[in-house]
């Protein structure tokens, strides 16, 4: 069935003993605006490969090629400083392996990256960070945390709900639309990844007595399913390329909260197969007749 609540009403849907698990990846500021001559070229960090060596999606710039340096555009404010882009080697889609002159200016001059449908710049970039956001990696913020508030999360633990913190730091590709007929040869995105043995244990132990591990996000399910490929949860660090699809058999998850995603992506998939492809297509029918906002900083489903 299908139920309408505010957010806050999660509370009566969690029990003692239950385990909330949430991806604790923090956004940097990914976004970049470098010069070359008069052209500006917008740049967006996807993932750090070594030190000082980043992956990167380059905009408005086709002809950056290997050997170009880009000087990136200070604030007004901090006028004296330099930081250079220098572009390594040429990769499929836009991508780059770029060379960053200093990774200390990064938090400072630097931009958080927004989706593309939010066009107004925020207030305040905090807005787009989660209250438990800790480790910086992602591109994306894991939006379904986003409605969690520090009272919220008092009241939680209150109830004696268990609260877990994995890492996994979101890119731009968990977005990319699926173009192809059959999912399978979609080729999925890896996610570096982290899931440490403390909380692997307090899983284990939470699905030894029965109770509930509730997983906030689709990032934090793709690294917990991860880890439980043995069939129980293990520590885990590395890089996530777990495709979930109609048809998967979960393994540790027992409920999900998560936004309303795009049509045609992996993340809409992961849910129809988390719950059934029909009901998941009727909610999202009841969300758009009741006009419910979609996306990053839109409404939420707790699915049991």
């Amino acid at each position: 069935s299908i139920e309408h609540r505010t957010f806050h009403d999660i509370l009566q849907h969690l029990e003692n003993g239950d385990t909330l698990v949430f991806n604790d990846s923090r956004v940097i500021p990914a976004r970049l605006i470098g010069k070359r001559d008069t052209s500006e070229i917008e740049l967006l960090l996807l993932r750090r490969i070594d030190s000082c060596i980043w992956e990167t999606l380059v905009r408005r710039g086709r002809k950056a090629k290997p050997g170009t340096k880009l000087s990136i555009i200070p604030e007004p404010s901090d006028p004296g400083q330099e930081l250079i882009i220098e572009i390594l080697e040429q990769r499929a889609g836009g991508i780059r392996l770029v060379r960053v002159s200093d990774e200390a200016l990064l938090e400072r001059m630097g931009k958080t990256p927004l989706p593309p449908y939010i066009h107004a710049p925020l207030s305040d970039p905090e807005r787009y960070q989660t209250v438990y956001a800790r480790v910086k990696g992602s591109v994306a913020a894991p939006t379904a945390g986003l409605h969690f508030t520090p009272r919220l999360l008092a009241e939680i633990q209150q109830k004696g709900v268990n609260l877990a913190f994995v890492t996994l730091h979101i890119g731009l590709d968990t977005f990319r639309p699926v173009r192809v007929g059959d999912p399978s040869h979609h080729p999925i995105h890896k996610e570096y990844g982290e899931l440490n043995p403390e909380v692997a244990d307090l899983l284990t132990k939470t699905k030894r007595v029965g109770k509930r591990i509730i997983v906030v996000g689709t990032s934090t399910l793709r690294l917990v399913e991860a880890a439980s490929q043995s069939g129980r949860v293990q520590p885990f660090s590395g890089w996530v390329d777990l495709f979930i699809i109609p048809g998967y058999q979960f393994r540790t998850a027992d409920a999900l909260v998560t936004n309303f995603h795009l049509p045609k992506s992996t993340l809409l998939m992961l849910v129809s197969a988390f719950a059934d492809r029909e009901f998941i297509l009727r909610a999202y029918q009841e969300a758009r007749d009741l006009r419910y906002r979609f996306y990053s900083f839109g409404d939420a489903m707790l699915i049991l």
